[in-house]
């Protein structure tokens, strides 16, 4: 992904969504020929010349300085996701250059443990690109048994855009995704030469219909908690508030747990889903010394 384009197509997405009113602006009475402010109107809201915000919208201001970095997410009114995707596309290296692939990732012992013992709620743990590396057994029922996949297709961006179960399965659907879709813009701006990702994101492009236009909206979502409701067919609707958790020491994992309200329908459906999905009782005789 070119570092300049990428740059240049963020600011102009997030300019374009603000009208006069919301920066708090006069209508000058000029006729727009697309929407938002436009480049001189920016600048002005940052207190700096259209000409260096021009030439920072097209990646030839060199580095700005935290204060210009500042007054400009306020200007556009980004938010923390927003902010913290515009000074990745800021920092990328301009000079191409062939970079080691990262390493494989590893979810450590203790954290396979944990998603045991989280036994009465879904809980699975995202590293990289939304790749799935470990979940809990009601994780796997109530979405896809991600065990049962290949490797690369373990991934969370993957499942929701690409299964057909997903669409049925999993309430607001379309929202789901886009958000997805979001993270993974996210993720491009900090790791703008994982080839992992491109190769992902130019799957999602040729096989989902809907990838391309949330893709090019630049839209970004570091997503820490909310609502989700999946549709399963043995137990009906979950409702779930989920939760996600930075891993500690290693910050390129995060935990996910999907909390149900206690007493109500869902903790109830849950509860019989996990007792249908248990796993059979070990009946082989016992060899006693």
């Amino acid at each position: 992904m070119d570092s300049r384009s990428e740059l240049a197509d963020f600011l102009r997405t997030r300019r374009g969504r603000l009208s006069t009113d919301q920066a708090g602006l006069p209508d000058d009475g000029r006729t727009r020929r697309v929407p938002g402010l436009r480049r001189d109107e920016v600048a002005r809201l940052a207190g700096m010349s259209t000409e260096y915000y021009t030439r920072l919208e097209q990646g030839r201001a060199g580095n700005p300085s935290p204060e210009v970095l500042d007054a400009l997410c306020r200007a556009l009114r980004l938010d923390t996701a927003e902010s913290e995707h515009l000074r990745d596309l800021l920092a990328r290296p301009r000079a191409g250059g062939r970079r080691a692939p990262a390493a494989p990732q590893r979810v450590r012992p203790g954290l396979h443990l944990m998603l045991q013992t989280l036994e009465h709620v879904p809980a699975y743990v995202l590293g990289r690109r939304t790749d799935v590396l470990a979940s809990n057994r009601l994780a796997r029922a109530v979405l896809t048994d991600f065990d049962a996949l290949p490797a690369p297709a373990r991934n969370l961006a993957r499942y929701y855009l690409l299964d057909p179960s997903a669409r049925e399965s999993v309430g607001d659907w379309e929202r789901i995704a886009a958000e997805t879709v979001a993270i993974l813009r996210l993720e491009a701006g900090r790791r703008p030469h994982d080839r992992q990702l491109a190769d992902l994101v130019g799957e999602l492009t040729l096989r989902s219909p809907e990838f391309t236009t949330w893709w090019n909206d630049h839209r970004v979502l570091r997503c820490t908690h909310g609502r989700k409701v999946h549709h399963h067919p043995v137990v009906g609707d979950l409702h779930f508030d989920f939760e996600s958790f930075p891993v500690p020491g290693d910050a390129e994992q995060t935990l996910y747990v999907y909390n149900v309200e206690p007493g109500s329908p869902s903790e109830e459906a849950l509860s019989l889903l996990g007792s249908w999905n248990s796993p059979a009782p070990d009946t082989t005789p016992s060899h006693r010394a």
